[in-house]
């Protein structure tokens, strides 16, 4: 089970256990794939910069069985920041690192370190670098062509993006990773959910799993994936988990500024699901969504609610 861009990460996480791969094995080398690739903007190499124009990576994983969990975040120059995340559950006695200290970590176990930032996303930096303000001196491309275009400032939308995936393996155990490049142009040193055991992921052999993309300040205030696994826990289907996850954060967004006109969250959140016997489900916070899913049947797309109406 993966978020609706991880279908290669679902097909190798599938291959991965057919060959007797554990759970844990399965997902990481399914994300890595995605970490890895530039066209994906949103993870690991090839993700939008900070507001400085400095990539800065996220992850986290959790081993079901075990509970187990490590993380890294505001990791710089390593563009398979869920693998390292890896190494800290497993040889530190720590659950999170971040910064100087996690590239330090990740250099110590012989990562080797590049240039996070393709031309490709600098061009999309240097594009709201230079559309964020009329105050400042840098002008837009279109400046050239038109003078008055120069005081003209395009619309500039807030983008999440991560991959999540789980899997349950044929012995029972369910394993779960997170991974991201965080919010574009986000303030340098934001810390996302990402990377947070509760809320941007979870794990339990004895009920399931869930993970999250979109809003993490959402599910750093209400522990989501967590709360999604209790109430597995206590009867929920897998969706209807994720719907009570939605609502819980809707109930608790009082912010003005975070609202529309229906007084209903005006930011996006999206949750995935994994039971201990198979079953899956998602919800998102407006309209209708995807996720992807691969058991026996494949690899393949499914429809997920909305909670609201999309605006």
């Amino acid at each position: 089970m993966a978020s609706d861009n991880g279908a290669p990460a679902a097909e190798r996480a599938l291959a991965v256990m057919a060959d007797a791969g554990e759970a844990l094995d399965a997902v990481i080398q399914g994300v890595n794939i995605v970490e890895r690739d530039p066209d994906d903007i949103t993870v690991g190499y090839g993700g939008i910069p900070n507001a400085e124009g400095t990539v800065q990576l996220e992850a986290g994983v959790v081993e079901g069985k075990t509970h187990r969990a490590g993380a890294v975040a505001v990791l710089e120059d390593i563009p398979v920041p869920s693998q390292v995340a890896r190494l800290v559950m497993e040889r530190t006695d720590h659950v999170r690192l971040v910064g100087t200290g996690a590239k330090e970590f990740a250099k110590m176990h012989g990562f080797e370190t590049q240039d996070l930032l393709t031309e490709q996303a600098r061009r999309i930096w240097v594009e709201w670098k230079e559309n964020l303000s009329q105050e400042d001196n840098y002008l837009p491309p279109d400046s050239l062509k038109d003078p008055a275009l120069g005081e003209k400032v395009r619309e500039v939308q807030r983008h999440y993006g991560t991959i999540h995936c789980s899997a349950l393996a044929p012995n029972g155990n369910i394993g779960a990773v997170t991974t991201t490049s965080g919010l574009f142009y986000k303030i340098p040193g934001r810390v996302a959910d990402t990377s947070v055991v509760g809320a941007g992921l979870y794990a339990d052999n004895d009920v399931g799993a869930a993970g999250s993309t979109g809003r993490g300040e959402a599910n750093l205030k209400n522990l989501s994936s967590y709360l999604i696994v209790e109430r597995m826990r206590d009867g929920d289907t897998p969706e209807e988990a994720c719907l009570f996850a939605c609502r819980r954060i809707a109930e608790n967004t009082q912010v003005p500024r975070l609202l529309n006109a229906q007084d209903e969250p005006n930011f996006g959140v999206r949750f995935y699901a994994l039971r201990k016997d198979g079953a899956f489900g998602g919800a998102q916070m407006r309209g209708a969504g995807q996720m992807i899913v691969g058991d026996a049947d494949g690899v393949r797309r499914v429809e997920i609610p909305g909670l609201f109406d999309d605006e």
